[in-house]
């Protein structure tokens, strides 16, 4: 497998567009195929090999040589590359990234305005078991209105802020900036936002068809009574506290 000639990797925290996004790069067969290719291939950065990182860049790269993946940001892949290659220990992590992934030159940054729907839907989709609707496939009769947690919620609200943290980080030290794409922008502007994308990643898009969303949001009105509980929960919560 050759390598990739041009990279990108897009960084993320739960629920914000990225599944949609990859699928979408994907079906124009010229943006690589964005896929979490690290956790779906192989789940173990202590043993990871020349081959594996081969294997990915077959599954990610497009017949042009554009590779694409995307990632929660984790220190331990870098850890793991670092050593793979045998790097030394004050190669800045965005070239110990960029060689894992060749001319890793663009990255894109998917965030979500709104942190409590963003939990809500996380945790929605963690006691549902259903984390994307295929576009026009039937909702599954479910009944997880009394699976509200606030803890729960707590929790993921805190564990998506300090994902995003992490990652803005890592793209700062690096002198990086990335194109951000904000989910409540995206799904407003799906194409328009899918061709800007194609844009900054400079491929030709001239005669480039894009697929119809592969996904149709599963927001109801459980996640919104969820948010609302949530919020004024956290009031109370407010309230009760002495400073």
């Amino acid at each position: 497998m050759n390598k990739p000639s041009q990279s990108y990797t897009i960084w993320f925290s739960q629920r914000t567009g990225s599944t949609l996004l990859g699928e979408a790069l994907s079906s124009t067969g010229v943006a690589g195929k964005p896929g979490e290719w690290l956790h779906f291939q192989h789940k173990s950065p202590e043993t990871l090999q020349h081959a594996d990182l081969e294997q990915i860049w077959k599954l990610g790269t497009t017949p042009n040589g554009v590779f694409g993946i995307k990632i929660n940001f984790e220190q331990r892949w870098i850890d793991a590359i670092r050593k793979l290659y045998q790097l030394p220990s004050e190669t800045p992590r965005a070239e110990v990234w960029s060689t894992g992934f060749p001319n890793c030159t663009k990255h894109i940054y998917m965030t979500r305005r709104n942190k409590v729907r963003l939990a809500v839907s996380w945790w929605r989709a963690i006691v549902s078991g259903e984390w994307h609707r295929q576009h026009g496939a039937q909702a599954e009769e479910k009944d997880i209105a009394d699976q509200y947690h606030f803890d729960a919620i707590k929790h993921l609200l805190v564990e998506s802020s300090m994902c995003e943290a992490a990652i803005e980080d890592f793209l700062s030290e690096s002198g990086i900036v990335p194109l951000t794409i904000v989910y409540e922008d995206f799904i407003q502007n799906y194409e328009g936002t899918v061709r800007k994308v194609l844009e900054y990643l400079d491929v030709s898009s001239a005669d480039v068809t894009i697929a119809s969303p592969a996904f149709d949001p599963i927001a109801d009105e459980i996640s919104e009574q969820w948010v609302q509980r949530f919020r004024e929960d956290c009031q109370k919560g407010w309230e009760n506290t002495r400073w």
